[in-house]
């Protein structure tokens, strides 16, 4: 069964840093390449990142673009995202999927970032 276990997410003031974890399981994590995607509050789902199976290749929306890093480690089969100079508009839902496009027929329960003074 394939499981997806966000983590990370919390209440930050604009400016401030979080890292998010993807902890993943059930299939072969270091052979897909994995994404992050995110859903701010009435609005539907964003790509933010992604990243390629071994690690080399990395993308990133604009919107985040110099201050969001994308990592993976395959020898935990986890994911991360570390977020800078966070903004109110970076808020949301944010949600690891096994793929780079961020489309996947699995989904975890995310984890909520909160940017707000």
């Amino acid at each position: 069964e394939v499981q997806l276990v966000e983590s990370g997410g919390g209440l930050v003031q604009p400016g401030g840093s979080l890292r998010l974890s993807c902890a993943a399981s059930g299939f072969t994590f270091r052979t897909y390449a994995m994404s992050w995607v995110r859903q701010a509050p009435g609005k539907g789902l964003e790509w933010v990142s992604g990243i390629s199976s071994g690690g080399a290749g990395t993308s990133y929306a604009d919107s985040v673009k110099g201050r969001f890093t994308i990592s993976r480690d395959n020898a935990k089969n986890t994911l991360y995202l570390q977020m800078n100079s966070l903004s109110p508009g970076d808020a949301g839902v944010y949600y690891c999927a096994n793929s780079f496009s961020g489309s996947s027929d699995y989904r975890g329960q995310g984890t909520q970032v909160t940017v707000s003074s």
